[in-house]
C-alpha cells in the first residue's frame, strides 16, 4: 500500500486496535480472530492495529505473531491498512519486523524498550538502530519506558526516513503541542493513551486527530459515533457520552492494573463475540466489574 495512502489513514479516521482470541486453553485461536477482524472493518475503520497492546502483543510467542499478521493481511485484503506491534530487544523487533513485511503488513508500530529505565540517548539509540534496518515505515509509541521528548523526536525524525507516524501514550499535552509544532507535518499523529476518547478533545485542540478506540471491541457504533461528532465539533453529543459511558468506563478501568486491557476481553465477552481470557501476568475482571460493564454496555444503547 502506498505510504499517502497509509498516512491518509492514520490522519482521519478511527483506527482500531483488536484483541486477540485464546481458546479455553490460552493458545491463538485463528479462526474467530479472522471473523473479529473482518468484523472490524465492516464497521467504517481507517486503519487495523494487529498485535498490538490491546492484542497483549507482550504475551505472545514469535509463532504466534507470524500465524497473527498472516491471517490479517489475508483477512483484511487491502481494504485498509494493517499495521503490527514490534519491539522487545532490537534483534527480536527487527524479527518481528521482518516477519510482518513478509505477510504484507503495510506498516509497524515499535512499542517502548522492555522493563528498564532508559535515558533519553539510549531510547533514541534503541529506536534509531531498529528503524535503520528495517524499511517499513514506521510509528513511534512514545510510552511507558520508551518516551522521548520533543527534541529526541525530531532527532528520530532527520535520522530515520521511515519514521512517519507518533502515537502518543502520555497524555502530556504540553510535551505533545512543543513536539507537534517542531517537527510539523513531517509525521502523522495518533492518540494512544489507553481510552483515548476520554482526552479526545484536547488531541484534536493541538491538532491530533485520529486515535485508538479499544472500546470499539465491543462498542463499535459507539465509537464511530463519539468520533464523528468529535470531528464534526458536536460538544453537546461528546458531553453526553462521556458522561454515558466513557468517564464511568475509566473510572472502572482504574480500579485494577491491566483493565485497559483485560476489561477490553470482558466486553467483547458481554456482547457475544468472545475472545477467551487475558494471559497472565493479566487477570479477568470479577463478577461485580463484569456486571457494572455490562449495564455500561445496555445503558449506551438507549442513547
Amino acid at each position: 500500500m502506498e505510504l499517502k495512502t497509509i498516512k491518509a489513514a492514520l490522519e482521519n479516521g478511527l483506527l482500531s486496535f483488536p484483541v486477540t482470541d485464546f481458546d479455553e486453553k490460552g493458545a491463538f485461536n485463528p479462526d474467530p480472530y479472522a471473523a473479529r477482524l473482518d468484523w472490524f472493518v465492516s464497521h467504517d475503520v481507517s486503519s487495523v492495529f494487529v498485535a498490538g497492546g490491546t492484542g497483549e502483543f507482550f504475551s505472545l510467542s514469535f509463532n504466534e505473531y507470524k500465524d497473527i499478521v498472516n491471517l490479517a493481511c489475508n483477512t483484511v485484503n487491502q481494504r485498509v491498512p494493517v499495521i503490527a506491534s514490534i519491539g522487545r530487544s532490537i534483534v527480536e523487533a527487527i524479527d518481528f519486523a521482518k516477519t510482518a513485511e513478509k505477510a504484507g503488513v503495510d506498516a509497524l508500530l515499535l512499542f517502548p524498550p522492555y522493563l528498564t529505565e532508559c535515558p533519553q540517548e539510549g531510547i533514541f539509540e534503541y529506536a534509531k538502530t531498529i528503524l535503520n534496518n528495517i524499511s517499513l515505515p514506521v510509528i513511534y509509541y512514545n510510552r511507558g519506558n520508551g518516551i522521548l521528548s520533543a527534541q529526541y523526536i525530531r532527532k528520530l525524525t532527520d535520522h530515520c526516513p521511515n519514521l512517519v507516524g507518533l502515537k502518543d501514550g502520555t497524555g502530556n499535552m504540553q510535551e505533545l503541542n512543543d513536539t507537534i509544532k517542531s517537527v510539523g507535518d513531517r509525521l502523522s499523529y495518533i492518540g494512544g493513551v489507553p481510552t483515548a476518547e476520554i482526552i479526545a478533545e484536547a488531541y484534536v485542540s493541538v491538532g491530533v486527530n485520529t486515535y485508538s478506540s479499544a472500546v470499539f471491541n465491543f462498542v463499535p457504533e459507539l465509537a464511530n459515533r463519539f468520533y464523528k461528532n468529535l470531528r464534526s465539533g458536536n460538544k453537546d453529543i461528546i458531553r453526553e457520552l462521556l458522561l454515558a459511558f466513557y468517564i464511568p468506563f475509566v473510572r472502572l478501568r482504574n480500579k485494577n492494573q491491566g483493565y485497559a486491557v483485560s476489561l477490553i476481553k470482558a466486553g467483547a465477552k458481554i456482547i457475544g463475540k468472545s475472545a477467551g481470557n487475558v494471559r497472565p501476568p493479566l487477570t479477568m475482571p470479577g463478577a461485580q466489574d463484569e456486571e457494572t460493564l455490562r449495564q455500561l454496555i445496555e445503558a449506551v444503547k438507549r442513547i
